[in-house]
């Protein structure tokens, strides 16, 4: 579970703005050119993926997208992988979405300090997780453009640097990115054994049958994992739905109890049509009864 942070500008200080959107290029080999840009809630579901693995389902989220009901899925998705760590934060997405510098910049201080508690040092390829697709439009200012763990000491200052009145015990280690080239050159060494002849043939039916029994399990696996993406996806969208259905039941609700109020022995025509649309019906559809069903007998 995730350890939560309730600090704000008036408990601690924060970076510059520069500083901080340093330390998002740095850590996800992104090329944000200002604050505003995080809008789309795209970088922070990757950084949940790289503090908690799995929490956010990374193939649903949009990472190049100018569509607002898109930056509002990709909050969802983080909301909802806030919910399943039990972070206690609630998102402003309504005043995020809308792209404005001084809401973006306070809920990236807030996540800044979030993820300094939560930061393990675990190894992360931002590219390779979001399949190479770029973040940002662009050149990353005060950022070496994602160049993973060659980076400089200068860098990997500033991707966790504290304000000059700090500690210098405070400091954390930053995230180990790996560059692309670097997840290239981890692979298993070749050996020069060749296996005789006979060997190889002996073996070939035991061999072909692992090798479909690997196929057929990683299918499974990826089919496994399509479906929780599609499960995932489907709860959120219907959390949104109620959340929805209830404002404006409550909304009905409050001008049914106004009408009602307001009619007083002598009926307004006004009120007498609001109170007509509030009980229309539609073909097919019928209100349900006051009185409870009779049990059935089985």
């Amino acid at each position: 579970m995730a350890v939560n942070v309730y600090s704000t500008n008036v408990t601690s200080e924060n970076l510059s703005r520069h500083d901080m959107l340093a330390w998002v290029n740095d850590c996800l080999q992104s090329q944000f050119s200002k604050i505003e840009e995080l809008c789309t809630g795209a970088a922070y579901c990757q950084f949940m993926d790289m503090l908690f693995p799995n929490s956010v389902p990374v193939k649903r989220v949009k990472f190049r997208t100018n569509l607002e009901h898109e930056y509002i899925q990709n909050f969802k998705i983080l909301q909802a992988g806030f919910k399943k760590m039990s972070v206690d934060k609630i998102i402003p997405v309504d005043k995020l979405i809308k792209g404005r510098f001084q809401d973006n910049f306070e809920f990236l201080q807030w996540f800044k300090k979030f993820f300094d508690a939560n930061y393990d040092g675990r190894e992360y390829d931002p590219l390779a997780q979001r399949g190479g697709v770029k973040m940002g439009n662009g050149n990353g200012h005060g950022s070496n453009g994602g160049s993973g763990v060659g980076s400089s000491n200068n860098d990997l200052h500033l991707m966790h640097r504290r304000p000059l009145q700090a500690p210098a015990a405070t400091l954390r280690n930053p995230p180990r990115v790996i560059a692309q080239n670097a997840a290239v050159s981890k692979v298993l060494p070749r050996t020069n054994n060749a296996a005789p002849p006979s060997r190889i043939t002996a073996g070939a039916n035991s061999t072909g049958t692992v090798k479909k029994n690997d196929a057929g399990n990683s299918v499974n696996n990826q089919q496994i994992e399509e479906m929780s993406n599609q499960v995932m996806d489907m709860r959120i969208n219907l959390e949104g739905l109620e959340k929805e259905r209830d404002f404006y039941f409550s909304k009905l609700r409050d001008i049914e109890i106004l009408c009602q109020e307001a009619d007083d022995g002598e009926q307004h025509p006004l009120i007498q049509k609001i109170m007509d649309i509030l009980y229309a019906t539609e073909d097919g559809f019928a209100p349900p009864d006051d009185a409870p069903p009779e049990d059935e007998e089985y």
